[in-house]
């Protein structure tokens, strides 16, 4: 029963997991709009699902910390293999930065409504199995 349980909500909370750091990557970007010479970054979202899915019974990967002041980073474990990649510049700027603000905002907001989503979809499940135990 509780594995059942488990395999059940899995799913969804690796959803909701590589949704935050997306969002944390492309919060990266807009805050780094005027940065000179900073590059927009992103990765595939399905592709690490599908990853971090199929990875869900290994322990991930630390990365080595060479000082006790260095904060923890976004690693391939975390992205469930899929690495941060550049994004395409779609129009060059003179400080080569490469961050499209229209391009960021939209993504920004779509992947702050599918967190939004799939926080309603847990939340859903949990309340039918809530539901069940009580009767």
């Amino acid at each position: 029963m509780i594995g059942e349980f488990d395999s059940a909500m899995q799913f969804q909370a690796t959803a909701l997991r590589l949704r935050e750091q997306r969002q944390q990557v492309l919060a990266s970007n807009i805050a780094n709009a005027d940065t000179p010479n900073y590059k927009a970054r992103d990765f595939n979202f399905n592709q690490a699902l599908q990853g971090a899915l199929a990875q869900s019974s290994s322990s991930p990967a630390e990365l080595t910390k060479t000082s006790p002041a260095h904060l923890p980073g976004l690693n391939e474990a975390d992205l469930g293999g899929a690495q941060l990649q550049y994004r395409a510049v779609k129009q060059g700027s003179v400080d080569g930065n490469t961050v499209d603000m229209d391009t960021e905002r939209n993504q920004f907001a779509d992947n702050a409504l599918r967190y939004e989503a799939g926080l309603t979809m847990i939340t859903g499940q949990i309340k039918n199995l809530l539901a069940v135990i009580q009767g």
